[in-house]
């Protein structure tokens, strides 16, 4: 009977091994594959949608660890979820390159205008012997470094759109677009509605 009760008990060992090995190999090949869709969409998900392409790679890594540990089971379940999160990782960054697409597109409507418009306000304040009431010295000569500053970054901001780098350029554009308001209302001018996503 003890014979019995222990050769149960192996019988049930080997079964679970080999239910254990049975996973194996479809666990490693749903987590190839899972590396695979993730490195093909990896280096434009850190840019566009740093976050979401941390927690891919945190499922990835579990399902990774698991496989490693010898738990085919889990790592394959894990293994298993994450196509759907890869997918969803390469619509968010469709949304985020449409939004990004979108207010650079408004800004580089709006933004050279304002740069010019406060440009030629400060040569004309530079040259005219007084100053309108509520405007400084100071706030001229601010402005006047401050648009060769921010006709740089302009600059920079257009060549990294031109290079693809989107958020690169809206993130600078936007940095223009602070400091240009910024000296607009120094020097009493109209800051145009919506002008550059104002």
């Amino acid at each position: 009977m003890r014979m019995l009760r222990s050769l149960g008990a192996v019988i049930v060992v080997l079964a679970l091994a080999g239910a254990c090995s049975s996973q194996k190999d479809p666990a490693d090949a749903a987590i190839k594959s899972a590396q695979s869709a993730f490195d093909a969409v990896s280096a434009e998900a850190q840019k566009y949608v740093p976050d979401q392409a941390r927690a891919v790679q945190s499922s990835l890594t579990a399902a990774q660890d698991a496989f490693a540990k010898g738990d085919y089971q889990a790592a394959l379940t894990q293994a298993q979820a994450l196509p759907a999160q890869i997918t969803a990782l390469g619509s968010a960054i469709s949304a985020k390159k449409a939004e990004l697409t979108t207010a650079w597109n408004s800004m580089s409507a709006g933004l050279p205008k304002m740069v010019d418009a406060l440009k030629s306000r400060v040569d004309i304040l530079s040259k005219s012997k007084g100053l309108p009431k509520g405007v400084t010295k100071d706030a001229v000569e601010g402005a006047k470094t401050g648009v060769a500053a921010a006709t740089q970054e302009w600059s920079e901001a257009s060549a990294a759109a031109t290079g693809g780098d989107l958020a690169t350029a809206v993130s600078k554009a936007n940095d223009v677009k602070t400091k240009v308001v910024a000296m607009m209302k120094s020097l009493n001018m109209q800051i145009p509605p919506g002008a550059g996503g104002v």
